[in-house]
């Protein structure tokens, strides 16, 4: 069974950085555009960033200058590495990918708190 695992999220002060991980794990033989989505309290969720699988990114212009989305595909892990970090950046963040194994579907991960607090 396919699944995606975030980790790397905690509480910081405005400023700091942090970087979170999400592992894909399972018998899968293609993991393709992957993504990084934050939903904050009360509102809707967003996209915050893509890679491609040949590596082109897209961010939204809210983190723009400040995350860096990557990728390993050898570990099968996608990163988010997030600098700067303001108090709306607080959130729930998700990982999401494109995995093929047998069929091609979008897996979602679980999510990971991320809390910037003075």
């Amino acid at each position: 069974q396919v699944q995606l695992a975030e980790s790397g999220g905690g509480l910081v002060q405005p400023g700091e950085s942090l970087t979170l991980s999400c592992a894909a794990t399972g018998n899968f033989y293609r993991l393709g555009e992957m993504s990084w989505f934050r939903q904050a309290a009360g509102k809707e969720r967003e996209l915050v960033a893509t890679i491609t699988t040949g590596g082109l990114t897209t961010y939204a212009d809210s983190v723009k200058g400040r995350f860096t989305i990557s990728r390993d595909n050898d570990k099968s892990t996608l990163y988010l590495e997030m600098n700067s970090l303001k108090h709306e950046d607080t959130a729930h963040y998700f990982c999401n990918a494109d995995i093929s194994a047998g069929g091609r579907a979008i897996y979602w991960g679980q999510g990971i708190q991320v809390a910037v607090s003075s």
